[in-house]
């Protein structure tokens, strides 16, 4: 019998997302989300590509690029090395704005880019909020707002941050299938981050082959974490030795596509 899977599909509400409590929708069987949703996000988002060299960013993305916040873009390590190598240290290596030098003004060029309707600037200044940062008291329902403003703008990152804050009650009431909404709308445009965590979810619900699926998607897409727990499935019985090497392929493709003679120097040097 096929497993059912966890689906928690938002009545009425667009893909684009809106934080309202998740309820199974009437209009889309769960069997039909669910293909939607194993059919769908198998790249990555436009916006994980470094602006300069536009290359994917390898994942973490966290670990590999800087984010900007005069212009709110990921610069990957391997462009802000040969910016430095021009001595280009005080600017930004996209946009050429000044860097900001303090907290104070490092939160003026994020709040600029708030004005302008800037999503990432929603979403990062919503994780300022959330823990308190440069200067800020924390401020979970400030946070909260903010994510769901660049949620609703279709920003991957601000479903991923509302998934977590409700999966795991983090400073809110626990609520995992509203956590599993904002998750499954990541995934659907790429959220590779998400996607393993569904996986992750299905885990413990005993869904192993759906586990299997999610892990694959985003191993192929280069997230490490997910070939690992697909190879641990494997040598528990629960995936198999073609899903392991399927998924081994595609993450070593993944990850060749994302590197560049800049980006290899600039790990040696430990950036």
């Amino acid at each position: 019998m096929p497993e059912a899977g966890i689906v928690a599909v938002e009545k009425g509400s667009s893909e684009d997302g809106d934080a309202g409590r998740p309820v199974q929708a009437a209009e889309e069987t769960a069997a039909a989300f669910r293909l939607r949703l194993m059919s769908s996000g198998h790249e990555l988002p436009e916006g994980h590509a470094c602006p300069i060299c536009f290359l994917p960013v390898e994942l973490p993305i966290a670990k590999h690029s800087k984010i900007r916040v005069c212009c709110m873009k990921d610069v990957c390590n391997g462009c802000i090395l040969a910016a430095r190598q021009r001595g280009m240290n005080d600017n930004c290596p996209f946009c050429r704005t000044l860097l900001p030098h303090n907290d104070a003004s490092y939160l003026a060029m994020i709040q600029r880019r708030v004005d302008k309707g800037d999503a990432a600037a929603f979403n990062h200044l919503g994780e300022q909020y959330y823990y308190g940062d440069l200067g800020l008291a924390k401020d979970i329902p400030r946070a909260i707002e903010l994510w769901t403003e660049a949620a609703e703008l279709g920003l991957v990152d601000a479903h991923y941050n509302l998934g977590h804050l409700y999966y795991s009650g983090g400073g809110v009431e626990e609520d995992k299938p509203r956590g599993i909404y904002h998750w499954q709308q990541a995934a659907l445009k790429g959220g590779v981050i998400s996607r393993y965590n569904l996986g992750a979810a299905e885990v413990k619900e005993g869904n192993y082959d759906l586990a299997v699926q999610h892990y694959m998607i985003s191993a192929k897409m280069g997230y490490e974490k997910s070939l690992n727990n697909i190879k641990k499935m494997f040598m528990k019985g629960k995936a198999t030795k073609a899903q392991y090497a399927e998924a081994l392929r595609g993450y070593q493709t993944a990850v060749e596509e994302v590197k560049s003679p800049q980006r290899e120097e600039a790990k040696r040097l430990g950036m």
